[in-house]
């Protein structure tokens, strides 16, 4: 799985961590109404991590938190030629899970009055959302974060060449956000503004470009400011046109769907511009742990604009048991503990970040391949650490 699939794989985290415990093999049906407290030594956990590596993937990285303390962990290999382990001072392109970075910057411009999330877009940005049915004068920056706007999501256009293997011709290609949007714009849009859901990415290209326009500076310069050095994360950033990842850090891996042979690609290497604001994002474990405790605390957000972005709407393409705030999805585990948190996927990597609502329990997870995505390998790990299922052998490789 490659960028290609970046909006079919996120929506089946919960769904197949629902399916896993209901219906999976090898799931014993005990461990699927386990408490969250059975996770707290992290053996259900680990035993996942290697049954992930076990399936196929090279490598995982984990940081947990609980009442115990943190707890960090690797399995497999971080680099395949040299067989390194992962580090847990490691980087990775943590892909989405930087929506929950940019709606975050932008509740606190509107706690700072500057704007309003029942402002249009087209209020500040002028006919940028426009043609073959879009309308910006009829799009609040709310529907933008919850993904309610119905804007055509620009990564499904051949244009950008993440449907396959030509990708790798054009893996250093350099986008511009104006011209993600203007690719949204040929076509006609999923839905009427505020009508249904459905997940995409243009919307978070144009959230970032209000940011840029009440602010007079760049998303990124925002995001250091606000976020990055407030609370130290000092392996967080955010890298334009850059193609490399920063070290430490391991290699990332892809196969292409069309391609009979399924060659494994190092793909640590790319421009991640075509992404920008909605999945460029570079981070460590644990940089997202520390962001998301700090964000559900309250250290970030004053109380009126944390309770907006928890405020959710039904999200039915990700299925039941969860629901989409303002950049950070809920999801209500098998066993009924609910968490917050998002998911990200770039080429070569799939990541996942959840915390209970208090902040006291939380979980990151990186996969340095995103053919894991086509496996319930994420699901099972999220279950192991939050309900204390005790996964499969090998799950869905």
């Amino acid at each position: 799985m490659t960028a290609y699939t970046v909006r079919a794989a996120l929506a089946a985290l919960v769904a197949a961590a629902t399916l896993a415990v209901a219906a999976g093999p090898g799931v014993p049906a005990a461990a699927a109404g386990a408490p969250a407290a059975a996770a707290g030594r992290h053996e259900q956990t680990r035993a996942a991590m290697d049954a992930a590596v076990a399936g196929g993937v090279p490598g995982v990285l984990v940081q947990a938190h609980d009442a115990h303390g943190t707890w960090r962990a690797a399995a497999g290999v971080a680099d395949l030629a040299t067989r390194r382990p992962p580090l847990p001072g490691d980087r990775f392109r943590a892909g989405s899970i930087s929506k929950t970075f940019i709606a975050t910057v932008l509740l606190q411009l509107a706690a700072e009055g500057r704007l309003s999330m029942s402002d249009t877009v087209e209020k500040w940005l002028p006919g940028t959302v426009r043609g073959h049915g879009h309308d910006g004068r009829e799009i609040s920056l709310r529907q933008l974060l919850n993904h309610t706007s119905g804007i055509y999501d620009y990564t499904e256009d051949p244009a950008l060449h993440l449907q396959g293997k030509d990708y790798l011709a054009h893996r250093y290609d350099t986008w511009e956000p104006g011209q993600l949007v203007a690719v949204a714009m040929r076509h006609k849009p999923n839905f009427a503004p505020g009508t249904s859901w459905g997940y995409g990415t243009t919307a978070y290209v144009l959230a970032a470009m209000v940011i840029e326009r009440v602010t007079g500076r760049t998303y990124a310069s925002e995001a250091e400011r606000r976020i990055f050095r407030p609370l130290g994360l000092s392996a967080t950033g955010l890298p334009g046109t850059d193609t490399r990842i920063p070290h430490p850090s391991g290699r990332m891996y892809t196969r292409f769907p069309d391609d009979p042979g399924r060659t494994v690609h190092d793909i640590t290497e790319f421009n991640p511009s075509w992404a920008w604001s909605a999945g460029e994002i570079i981070s460590s474990p644990g940089d997202l742990d520390r962001f998301y405790a700090a964000l559900m605390r309250g250290e970030l957000l004053p109380a009126a604009q944390l309770k907006e972005m928890t405020t959710t709407v039904p999200s039915p393409d990700f299925g039941d048991g969860q629901d989409d705030g303002l950049g950070i999805f809920r999801a209500t585990l098998p066993c009924g503990t609910e968490v917050w948190g998002h998911t990200g996927f770039m080429p070569g990597s799939q990541s996942v970040a959840y915390t209970t609502r208090d902040g006291r329990h939380r979980l990151v997870v990186n996969f340095n391949t995103d053919w894991a995505g086509d496996t319930d390998a994420a699901a099972y790990v999220l279950l192991a650490e939050f309900c204390g299922t005790v996964p499969p052998a090998s799950p869905g490789r």
